[in-house]
């Protein structure tokens, strides 16, 4: 399912055991599951606090509700911040979408929409919008209201960081591709509260990765850095130029103009930029050897770089997995060369540090790292219990 829909599972089926206090009345007429299914709400942005007895009071005034769920972590129990609010005819809960929708519920605005039993449609790119470059002022309900005019809204959402402020984007599923095509048309490059807004069609993240391996596998933009400073856009073109045709060279410079020793080399077709690349990549150009590469945007750059990061903390903790011993009650005198001292005996090591406070005075405790378990195993056999200066 896209961004805009419900994170959840499907709605939530009438409990089969006693009603509860958030439950319809026993008195009231008994619902199908199917006829419930089709009448389930999905409630989200809930406060943590609350509860079924607080939706049943406020959902029961449009109709007679057959059950509510708080979903809830398994194991703490904590509200997971959304909720189902199943009706026993469909009427009523369109009565309760249209009159509740972004209702202030413990000074939080709730967001409703129809719960969707099946994953396919809630994954669904068909007929959802994304939007950008939104005033920070815009929230759920103003996006719904300049959105609702091109067709019935399925879901509707601005994303908020953690803070609850607005990133600047959302979504808005629409029931029908032919309205999400009209809302492109008529708002895409209009004004909202004076910021001029982008309005596509979603694409989803698998289409998203699938286009961006096709541009990295044909890319024509070629990256260069480490350039000496007295190299200009004339002398860089002439560089490149000598493997294909170029379209366009940018060179950032500083505030006063002068070059920041990085540029851009667009050429016309993707044969050119790879043999550019591979003939040019640490080569010499006026004394320095040169870095050449495909071009990248920063958000491709900064997740390459969080994954190099994950995979070289995994490396690190693979290799002195069993090997890091923790020491303590050692004399206050010892410092980081005697520890490593008294544990070289037995293997080669790869750290030792004694801890210390903000005033340098050891706290008492500290930490040697062997190159490989076997020998950690053996420092623990002969060292633990040992007398070194006063204590053991």
């Amino acid at each position: 399912m896209s961004e805009a829909s419900s994170p959840a599972p499907a709605a939530a089926p009438v409990p089969a055991a006693a009603p509860t206090s958030a439950e319809a009345p026993a008195s009231a007429p008994a619902a199908t599951e199917s006829a419930i299914s089709n009448a389930s709400l999905y409630v989200g942005e809930l406060d943590p606090s609350v509860t079924e007895a607080i939706l049943f009071e406020l959902f029961n005034m449009v109709g007679p509700v057959a059950s509510i769920r708080v979903c809830r972590d398994a194991i703490t129990r904590r509200s997971l911040g959304y909720a189902y609010v199943n009706f026993h005819n469909r009427a009523d809960g369109e009565r309760a979408l249209d009159m509740l929708n972004y209702t202030l519920i413990k000074d939080k605005e709730c967001r409703i929409m129809w719960s969707q039993r099946d994953p396919a449609l809630r994954r669904s790119s068909k007929g959802n919008v994304f939007i950008k470059n939104l005033d920070a002022t815009i929230d759920n309900k103003a996006l719904h209201d300049t959105f609702a005019a091109f067709g019935d809204i399925l879901s509707c959402k601005v994303v908020t960081d953690q803070q609850g402020v607005s990133r600047g984007f959302g979504f808005v599923h629409y029931e029908t591709e032919e309205a999400a095509l009209q809302a492109i048309k008529n708002v895409n490059g209009m004004l909202l509260n004076d910021t001029k807004v982008f309005v596509g069609l979603h694409i989803s993240r698998a289409e998203r990765e699938a286009h961006m391996e096709e541009a990295r596998a044909n890319f024509t933009n070629v990256y260069v850095k480490d350039l000496d400073a007295d190299v200009d856009a004339d002398e860089l073109k002439a560089l490149f130029e000598k493997y294909g045709e170029i379209t366009s060279v940018y060179m950032p410079a500083h505030d006063d103009g002068t070059p920041r020793g990085f540029g851009f080399i667009n050429f016309a077709d993707h044969e050119a930029a790879r043999t550019a690349v591979k003939e040019l990549h640490e080569s010499e150009f006026k004394g320095k050897k040169l870095y050449v590469s495909r071009a990248q945007k920063k958000t491709e750059r900064e997740k390459e770089l969080r994954v190099q990061y994950e995979q070289t903390k995994m490396e690190k903790l693979s290799k002195f997995q069993g090997g890091n011993l923790y020491i303590k009650n050692f004399d206050e005198t010892m410092d980081d060369d005697m520890l490593r001292q008294e544990f070289a005996p037995y293997g080669t090591i790869t750290s030792a540090r004694v801890m210390r406070d903000d005033k340098g005075a050891s706290l008492g405790f500290g930490f040697v790292c062997y190159s490989a378990p076997a020998e950690a195993t053996t420092a623990i056999a002969e060292m633990n219990g040992r007398m070194v200066g006063k204590k053991p």
